[in-house]
C-alpha cells in the first residue's frame, strides 16, 4: 500500500502528541512503530519522536502523510513526546516530560515553523472531536512561555 505525499504547502498544523507511556519507559521510534503496525498502520504514524533523554528520532518521512490525528493527517506533521501518563494502572494523564524533551521540542518547533510558515502548533487534544488528554499538557500555554 503506497503512502500519499505530503507537501510543505499542505501542512496547516503541527500536532504535539504523547506516547501515553509511563515515565519509566524508555521507548522510541522502534517500539512505537511496532505498536502502530499491531493496530494496522503501515508504519509509525508520527513524523518525529522525542525520547525521555531528549533524543530526537525520525518516524515517517515528512513527505508522507502521517497517521496521528483523524481527519487532519493530510494537513499536519506529528510530533510525539515519550511519556504522558503516570505509573499507576489507571494510566492517568500526567505532564511528566523531561527538561531535555522540552528543549528538543523547542529546537524542533523552531525549525518546523520555519519550514511550514503559518502552521498552527497545537496539542492533539486541541483538534475538534478529540476526547483525549494527549499530550497531557497545554501546548498553547507552553508556547506562550517559550516563543
Amino acid at each position: 500500500m503506497a503512502i500519499k505525499a505530503l507537501t510543505p504547502a499542505d501542512v496547516k498544523f503541527i500536532a504535539i502528541h504523547c506516547s501515553a507511556s509511563n515515565p519509566k519507559m524508555d521507548i522510541g521510534v522502534e517500539e512505537i512503530d511496532r505498536w502502530h503496525r499491531a493496530r494496522g498502520f503501515v508504519k509509525i504514524g508520527y513524523h518525529y519522536v522525542i525520547r525521555r533523554d531528549g533524543t530526537l528520532e525520525m518516524g515517517r518521512p515528512t513527505t508522507e502523510i502521517g497517521a496521528h490525528v483523524e481527519g487532519y493527517n493530510s494537513s499536519s506533521i506529528g510530533v510525539c513526546l515519550v511519556g504522558g501518563v503516570d505509573s499507576s494502572k489507571l494510566m492517568k494523564p500526567e505532564d511528566n516530560f523531561t527538561p531535555a524533551q522540552f528543549g528538543s521540542l523547542t529546537i524542533l518547533l523552531t525549525g518546523l515553523t520555519k519550514l511550514y510558515p503559518g502552521a498552527v502548533v497545537q496539542g492533539h487534544r486541541d483538534f475538534p472531536n478529540v476526547a483525549k488528554a494527549c499530550p497531557s499538557f497545554d501546548v498553547k500555554e507552553w508556547l506562550k512561555a517559550k516563543f
